[in-house]
């Protein structure tokens, strides 16, 4: 591939497949929203738990995990007992909120649309 060329910049490792695998799990856009959005900060996972409805604590958990690897979320661990955890956007996630938020606003002014689709089987609406 000769750089600057459409192979190159579409390349296994180019920068918009990276940006699509962090929405590779449906609940990556969530939880940052719900931080973002609901929580405007840190949150337990107990709280994450009960504001994302659908989600199990093993997605959860695996996903928050994810999203620490990532580098879109920092897990704190408080020194009390039981020891409590919570977690807050990085600079990074709070820079991917941005076409989060796109991405739910055009869905809420398409919902119309949206509903009119037909449900894939594994769908849960």
């Amino acid at each position: 591939m000769q750089a600057g060329t459409a192979d190159e910049e579409w390349r296994e490792d180019c920068a918009p497949r990276r940006t699509l695998e962090l929405f590779a799990t449906k609940w990556t856009s969530m939880i940052l929203h719900t931080l973002h959005v609901r929580h405007d900060g840190p949150a337990r996972t107990g709280v994450l738990l009960r504001s994302i409805p659908g989600i199990s604590k093993k997605m959860l958990t695996q996903t928050l995990r994810e999203m620490e690897a990532a580098g879109l979320v920092v897990r704190t661990v408080h020194g009390t007992v039981p020891p409590a955890v919570d977690y807050a956007l990085t600079p990074l996630g709070a820079r991917f909120v941005e076409p989060v938020e796109l991405l739910y606003d055009w869905g809420r002014r398409n919902a119309d649309a949206l509903d009119a689709l037909q449900a894939k089987p594994t769908s849960r609406r």
